[in-house]
């Protein structure tokens, strides 16, 4: 579906050779060089019984994410209760974490049927794109809710008036567009391809690293937009949260009661297990790809960041808070 809008543009570009050669080092011998139309993913096992486990595993995680992300949607916007910034953040979240692991999950489980791990250039640099996006979402996300928790404990007679549904709305269409900036950035050096035979990606999905490895750019200009997406949308958005749960702990520390210290911070328990699954696990890949050198290893490693996040969110967030159990137990109680 999404790559019946990006096919026209990527297919002009790997129809004309000579605008990608012209950009390219090898540009001088394009005669031993062919267009890679197709790209081959690393499979996770090469067992086939293994493959079949992997395959079962795969298909129960992704189902338990997506039908644990709806129903946080569902419960939000089926009770009044729950209109507020907090779960409108909430559930926009767990819209991106369906679109997030719906960007490798379903593609991986097609090519263990298949038997096959090509991917076309199209579609890889489609599944590259939404996985930016809803990465990046994820992030921008999790920022935006440390902020409603700001505003909320620290400004509470202020806070309808600051987080008002335009607001709101408003921050989620900048989460967005910044997703999408990032995407493009990293397409505008992406669509640059060495040309060859065979192309093979160290990974089980297009991650976006290892297709940057791919690009005919030179090593100055990958690097400095590595970074500066880096600073961007890494530590800018982690310096946001940590200088919000900042000012909410100062804040908290003089409630006078233990009772009320407790009950503000219970709200941003939820908050705060998933920022650390999020940023944990982003760190924990980013150490071992700097002391692992073995591409399976890598690929296990990154299949945490992109299944195992969507699939623990919905719970973190549904068995740590009353309000979302108590919509679930009235959606249950309306279905009975």
């Amino acid at each position: 579906m999404f790559s019946d809008y990006l096919e026209p543009v990527y297919w002009f570009l790997f129809s004309n050779p000579i605008f990608f050669f012209k950009r390219c080092s090898s540009y001088r011998e394009p005669q031993n060089l062919t267009l890679a139309s197709d790209f081959h993913l690393m499979s996770l096992s090469e067992d086939p019984e293994l493959q079949t486990i992997l395959f079962g595993l795969l298909l129960i995680m992704y189902l338990v994410a997506v039908l644990g992300n709806l129903l946080i949607i569902l419960a939000v916007g089926s009770d009044s209760h729950l209109h507020t910034p907090m779960y409108f953040f909430l559930s926009n979240l767990s819209l991106a974490d369906i679109g997030f692991i719906s960007t490798t999950v379903p593609k991986m489980l097609m090519n263990i049927q298949t038997h096959s791990r090509v991917v076309s250039c199209v579609g890889c640099l489609t599944q590259m794109s939404f996985f930016l996006i809803f990465g990046c979402m994820d992030d921008m996300l999790l920022t935006v809710m440390a902020y409603d928790r700001f505003v909320a404990i620290c400004h509470p007679l202020q806070y309808s008036v600051i987080m008002n549904p335009r607001f709101c709305g408003f921050l989620v269409l900048v989460s967005f567009g910044f997703s999408l900036l990032e995407s493009q950035l990293h397409n505008s050096i992406a669509v640059h391809f060495t040309f060859s035979k065979n192309v093979e990606i160290a990974n089980f999905f297009c991650e976006p690293s290892q297709v940057l490895n791919l690009a005919c750019f030179d090593t100055l200009t990958k690097n400095i937009v590595t970074y500066f997406v880096g600073a961007i949308y890494g530590f800018l958005p982690l310096l946001g949260i940590f200088f919000s749960y900042y000012k909410i702990v100062s804040s908290i520390l003089r409630i006078p009661s233990s009772g009320g210290r407790y009950k503000a911070f219970s709200t941003c328990g939820s908050h705060l297990a998933v920022v650390g699954l999020f940023y944990g696990t982003a760190i924990g890949v980013y150490l071992a790809s700097a002391v692992s050198s073995s591409p399976r290893k890598m690929a296990v490693f990154s299949l945490m960041y992109a299944v195992v996040i969507p699939l623990l969110n919905p719970f973190i967030y549904s068995l740590r808070n009353r309000d979302i159990k108590s919509s679930l137990r009235r959606l249950q109680s309306r279905a009975m």
